[in-house]
């Protein structure tokens, strides 16, 4: 049997659909089971246990729908029994339809419901990684066992780095420049044996920046901003004692590579997209905003991200603190 699936879009959402990979594998032990994935992200599919092909897909080069259904037809010489779909958009549909696969099977909120052979009823109120769980549980009749988000680094060098996450592609999840400095110089004090190294990538480069300039204790602070690709981000994740982040793809990296996390959240629900997995898991907001979550990209009562700004300090540091300990 050949499996393809279709990967979401957002790092985050590639991470947590890791789980969904496992679960096929458990419900369909000898299947081939390849994954169709935007080409900007397609590195982190090759850290997925259990996948043998990746489709890179570029919307640059297959514009539109016309272009999504020419992707698909690509595909078709492959001979799919099943494509699955964790998108629910229509063109994920159209390129389902296109491989001429012999089940096409997902959630349909754009009207793709009649290019699918079943759809499936979406649970209300689950988290992303149960969403995706569901299809299979829905098409097999079987509850999903041994829900895990899980990526595998190719290469893992421990060391005293602890890993700082202030970005979002939200602006509502990103924390303000002069919270994210006063956490900074607050962790290089509280923690004088440790290293702290800044994430982001090619956009948050000008950020960072500006978070970096004049700080406490220079020396133990390095700069990752736009200088890693996925796989050597992965690796460096891996690699690091803990990392505290917002609402964003690295700290669904964490979780699903295994190290502590403490993850903060503001604008996003936590019950439906904070890091799936609870071991070494931390999660805090402010909680003191009647608009909390509002689910929001950019804050329309506050102009900036105030639920970041209201981030307990000593609450962070204490979480911080117990999994160093016990590192």
């Amino acid at each position: 049997m050949k499996i393809l699936v279709r990967l979401p879009n957002w790092l985050g959402d590639v991470v947590m659909s890791t789980a969904f990979i496992g679960a096929v594998k458990q419900f369909y032990p000898a299947a081939q089971v390849d994954v169709i994935i935007k080409k900007e992200l397609s590195a982190i599919a090759s850290l997925i246990p259990g996948l043998t092909n990746i489709h890179a897909f570029s919307k640059d080069e297959y514009r539109g729908l016309g272009g999504v259904y020419r992707y698909g037809k690509t595909l078709r010489a492959e001979n799919y029994d099943i494509f699955f779909t964790l998108p629910d958009s229509l063109s994920a549909a159209v390129m389902g339809k296109a491989t001429n696969a012999k089940q096409r099977i997902g959630y349909s909120k754009e009207g793709g419901f009649f290019l699918f052979t079943k759809t499936c009823k979406r649970p209300k109120n689950a988290h992303r990684v149960d969403e995706y769980l569901s299809i299979l549980e829905q098409v097999n009749n079987m509850p999903v066992t041994g829900r895990k988000v899980m990526l595998t680094p190719t290469e893992v060098k421990k060391n005293n780095l602890v890993l700082l996450n202030f970005n979002s592609e939200a602006e509502s999840r990103r924390m303000p420049i002069d919270t994210a400095r006063n956490m900074l110089n607050l962790l290089t004090h509280v923690f004088p044996e440790y290293r702290f190294g800044l994430l982001g990538g090619p956009k948050d480069v000008l950020y960072i920046e500006q978070l970096v300039k004049n700080p406490h204790n220079p020396d133990r602070i390095e700069n990752y901003a736009g200088k890693t690709t996925l796989v050597t981000l992965s690796n460096l994740i891996a690699s690091a004692k803990a990392m505290l982040s917002t609402d964003s793809g690295p700290a669904h990296l964490g979780n699903a590579l295994g190290i502590p996390v403490i993850a903060l959240f503001g604008a996003g629900n936590e019950r439906n997209t904070a890091p799936y997995n609870k071991l070494n898991l931390t999660v805090i907001r402010a909680g003191q905003l009647e608009c909390e979550p509002c689910v929001r990209n950019e804050c329309r009562l506050y102009g900036i991200p105030k639920c970041m700004q209201l981030l307990d300090e000593p609450r962070i540091v204490n979480a911080l603190s117990q999994y160093l300990n016990h590192a």
